[in-house]
């Protein structure tokens, strides 16, 4: 990350002749979130702010949830609920389609008037096939469930997108503290370095170099704070809100396996069900049309003899033979049944995979953070050294530099060390679909 590049370009130096310069260093032992937002609300080179603040009483559970119910996506779930709604409306009708009624009446006042007419009604209900409306229930309930199963995924999308976001600007933020305190330290190197040309202790070359390290470390604080402010915006726009939790440490999940409930797989279990049940669905329904019944009075009355002659029918239309039209339908959502069952096993192994990159990564942060901290105390009894060194003249400035380039790199190592570890805890918890 840029805002780490001042570590690999000859770091500032501490003034070593007061003690406050190396407190200003922030130990890797205080606890995460002190890097927070507000702490570089001011002092910014760069006039560029966008704020985000720390709310304790906002938890990372409540977080996910509102931006759940403003992420784009939340349309498609909302989208899949009316659709189960709709199919279960269907599939507890009484009847298969819509019901229709019909009007004739006919006479010879044009023709022969000789009295004749015929007045007739029927009532015609589509019903349905023996085990339809079963297959239809079936698929109404399937797609009510994979209607839930979706919206379980896509919240878990989310989780993944705010972890992510939430520890990017966790390690921006302490790139940025870093570089601050590395620009305080240079500062005030560079006005003692110049007071004692001035006495004519060092010689003017010195002050240069210090010059050259407070300018040079200044252009990489400006860096720093553009890695905040992106990564602010990022959150900002993922979550629309400008707080974050107080405390979003994660306790790492006991779950060593992808297992059959993570979301995501049950979510396109559920879209298997379903096609399953859209296959039954689709072998007991005519795509054209559908048994009938129907009811009917007709009222006739004959010219010649003048008698009236009132009649009651009941009509039936069955199919048969209709495989072969159902055929193309059957083998359509065949074609999309084993497109999800192709998905479901490149989600598997892809789940597997993140798994295990993720379980590498807990591994190697543990065994960095351990070498991290050892570095740490190292570091802080070398600068001690070096102040009493470079006061006795028994070093050079130069020498000065490269000795505390090394150790402010590694307190600032232990400390980003222990962010991580917290990091991919969260991306662990991630990989096992663990909702926090």
């Amino acid at each position: 990350m840029n805002g780490y590049r001042y570590l690999k370009c000859g770091l500032p130096v501490l003034l070593l002749f007061t003690a406050p310069c190396l407190a200003e260093i922030n130990p890797v032992g205080e606890s995460l979130g002190a890097t927070r937002g507000e702490m570089f609300s001011e002092n910014l080179i760069v006039e560029h702010m966008d704020p985000i603040e720390t709310d304790p009483s906002l938890s990372l559970s409540q977080l996910v949830d509102i931006t759940v119910e403003k992420y784009p996506d939340r349309l498609v779930g909302e989208a899949l609920a009316q659709e189960a709604n709709a199919l279960a409306e269907r599939s507890d009708a009484w009847v298969a389609g819509s019901t229709a009624v019909g009007l004739n009446y006919m006479d010879d006042r044009i023709a022969d008037d000789l009295g004749s007419r015929e007045a007739s009604a029927q009532v015609e209900v589509t019903t349905w096939k023996w085990g339809q409306r079963d297959a239809g229930q079936a698929v109404a309930e399937r797609a009510g469930v994979s209607a839930q199963k979706q919206s379980a995924a896509v919240k878990l999308e989310v989780t993944r997108l705010i972890r992510d976001a939430l520890w990017n600007m966790e390690i921006a933020n302490i790139g940025l503290q870093q570089a601050q305190n590395a620009l305080s330290i240079a500062e005030q190197l560079m006005k003692k370095v110049e007071r004692r040309v001035e006495l004519g202790d060092l010689p003017r070359a010195d002050l240069l170099l210090a010059k050259g390290e407070y300018l040079q470390n200044r252009a990489l604080v400006t860096q720093a704070e553009a890695e905040v402010m992106h990564s602010r915006k990022a959150y900002a726009s993922l979550t629309t809100l400008s707080r974050v939790p107080g405390n979003y440490q994660e306790k790492l999940s006991d779950i060593t396996s992808v297992t059959s409930n993570h979301p995501m797989l049950e979510a396109i279990n559920a879209i298997i069900d379903r096609k399953q049940a859209e296959i039954e669905w689709t072998k007991t329904t005519d795509p054209i049309n559908q048994p009938k019944l129907s009811v009917g009075a007709k009222s006739q009355r004959d010219g010649r003899s003048g008698q009236d002659i009132e009649s009651v029918g009941v009509g039936v239309v069955m199919l048969f033979g209709g495989e072969a039209y159902n055929a193309p339908e059957i083998a359509k959502v065949n074609l999309e049944l084993n497109n999800a069952k192709a998905q479901r096993e490149h989600l598997y192994r892809q789940l597997e995979k993140n798994l295990h990159e993720a379980e590498h990564a807990l591994e190697v942060t543990r065994a960095e953070l351990t070498i991290a901290n050892e570095l740490k105390q190292i570091a802080e009894t070398h600068l001690k050294m070096t102040e009493i060194s470079f006061s006795a003249g028994e070093i050079n400035l130069l020498d000065l530099l490269k000795i505390q380039a090394r150790s402010l790199e590694a307190i600032r190592n232990a400390k980003l060390q222990e962010v991580k570890l917290q990091r991919n805890i969260a991306f662990y918890n991630q990989a096992v679909g663990i909702q926090p």
